[in-house]
């Protein structure tokens, strides 16, 4: 076999996943993908993981994007760099879609590879001449449209999933025929994304992840659609995905739509049932041998009217069900609303995220925090303190990406603690906890001994000011901070040893009565 065919092989699956996201055939991506990464033998290939030859942009840069230097139209040029070859496809896909040049390949099929190779090359991706016949000629001498039609023939449509709207099949808004599978006010928590992903039970490996990983809390789980049938359920805990149900749902050209939840705790439904929307379907648990940790594993497969099967981003699906169903609900994801990338009206959206202070905010005040913060006058000031020094944190622990500080944000909000050890090096380990009664809580040790003190009004205030400071440097402020929070722990720490002290005096007073 060919080293492009090797290459193509290898990296089919992200060049799938790509054209079911964002529309753009798996051909191009794996042909761009050979050529600008020598088969990812290159140097930014094998040394940055990056595939494409990326440049960095100031804002790339602003945000603590990765890069190395290396030599291309001019001497020592700054190349983004990723830590997986997946990230380096999604990023791939991303600066096609935000670039407005690239506008026209978008109204393109999917499966028009010619389109899209003679698009790239006339909005100038590259600078040499020919890109759009040598992006064919690999294409077609390695067969590379096979992966194309494996993405169409499972009936992704341009720009979207499988699952979403079609323009045969527009339906009028029902707000009674359609449900997302967890009910919540303002947003869905996702924990986990459909794509590639480091295997969360195997550091260090890459697995492709066929679902969407929802945060539950002992919820109801609800059927998406009227009229869906039961066709499987499984109630062994101690499988894969351990107690699961399965529904169909039939599609006007004869395919169907099959929803898959996993991790139940508990089933109320029978194989063979019908059920409609929002009808409890079973209870959100921690089941099965592949999980660490309650939530709802949402898987959901495209079943062609052939009988051809394939899985799709459930968050293409919930598009689908949110457009026809009238619903307003969010799908979050570290500050991202997903199903902003299916939204064919506003592309532009795609991509755009809210800060990592923001995205606490959002968290905190969220149901699945377990906290309800926000309105409050101080609510709002231990929200702000809480996100600020998550901010610091990240700082001093050199989190420089924007997903490692939204992961942090995230960890931060749902372990509701942050690590400040650093910004208290001559201290044990140091914490801010948030209880479920909205108290805020400094924790650190001492020589072995543990403190706990609940921060006052004026502490919190003191705090805010030096983190929202517009005249000091972040070094100036992370001083600041801690000497506040130095001072705050020496205070409890004084008031500990008194008291413990005078409880020895009284022990030695009451013994010499005796």
């Amino acid at each position: 076999m060919s080293k492009n065919r090797d290459y193509a092989e290898k990296y089919a699956e992200y060049a799938k996943e790509q054209m079911i996201k964002y529309g753009i055939p798996a051909s191009v991506t794996l042909a761009q993908g050979i050529l600008e990464s020598s088969n990812g033998n290159s140097e930014l290939a094998q040394k940055g993981n990056a595939h494409f030859g990326i440049k960095c942009t100031e804002k790339w840069l602003e945000n603590g994007g990765s890069y190395l230097t290396y030599t291309d139209d001019r001497p020592n040029e700054k190349f983004c760099t990723y830590k997986t070859v997946a990230e380096s496809f999604e990023h791939h896909s991303e600066f096609l879609k935000n670039n407005s040049r690239y506008e026209e390949c978008f109204a393109l099929s999917p499966g028009d590879y010619k389109g899209w190779c003679d698009g790239l090359e006339k909005a100038g991706y590259a600078t040499g001449k020919g890109y759009s016949d040598i992006l064919q000629n690999i294409i077609e001498k390695n067969g590379l449209d096979k992966y194309d039609k494996e993405v169409m023939e499972a009936g992704y449509g341009k720009g979207l999933s499988a699952g979403s709207p079609r323009n045969d099949e527009k339906e009028t808004k029902n707000e009674n025929s359609y449900s997302f599978p967890i009910k919540r006010n303002d947003f869905l928590l996702v924990t986990s994304p459909f794509g590639v992903r480091e295997d969360p039970l195997n550091k260090g490996e890459e697995r492709m992840h066929n679902g969407l990983d929802i945060r539950t809390n002992h919820d109801d789980v609800l059927a998406t659609e009227n009229g869906g049938l039961i066709t499987s359920v499984n109630n062994n805990p101690m499988s894969e995905g351990g107690r699961s149900v399965t529904i169909a749902y039939e599609r006007k050209d004869g395919g169907k739509m099959e929803v898959t939840y996993m991790h139940l705790d508990q089933i109320n439904v029978k194989e063979g049932e019908r059920v409609d929307a929002g009808e409890s379907i079973g209870i959100s648990g921690n089941t099965g041998t592949r999980t660490n940790g309650e939530h709802l594993h949402m898987n959901v497969k495209q079943i062609t009217p052939e009988g051809k099967a394939r899985n799709i981003d459930p968050t293409a699906y919930l598009y689908e069900i949110a457009e026809k169903g009238n619903i307003r609900t969010e799908v979050m994801y570290n500050g991202e609303n997903l199903l902003n990338k299916y939204d064919k009206e506003d592309s532009l959206k795609t991509g755009a995220g809210l800060s990592t202070e923001e995205w606490m905010k959002k968290l905190l005040s969220s149901e699945d925090s377990g906290l309800g913060m926000g309105g409050d006058p101080l609510m709002e000031m231990i929200m702000a303190l809480y996100s600020g020094l998550m901010v610091m944190a990240n700082q001093l622990d050199n989190k420089t990406t924007t997903q490692e500080k939204m992961e942090s944000a995230t960890n931060a909000v749902l372990d509701k603690k942050i690590d400040i050890s650093k910004l208290l090096p001559q201290n044990g380990k140091s914490e801010i906890l948030l209880e479920k009664n909205g108290k805020i809580f400094l924790t650190s040790t001492i020589d072995g001994n543990s403190i706990k003190h609940e921060l006052s009004k004026a502490e919190l205030n003191s705090l805010n000011r030096a983190i929202a400071s517009e005249t000091m440097s972040d070094s100036e402020k992370s001083k600041l901070v801690s000497s506040t929070l130095g001072q705050i722990i020496a205070t409890k720490q004084a008031g500990q040893n008194f008291e413990m002290e005078m409880q020895k005096n009284y022990r030695e007073g009451e013994q010499l009565k005796m």
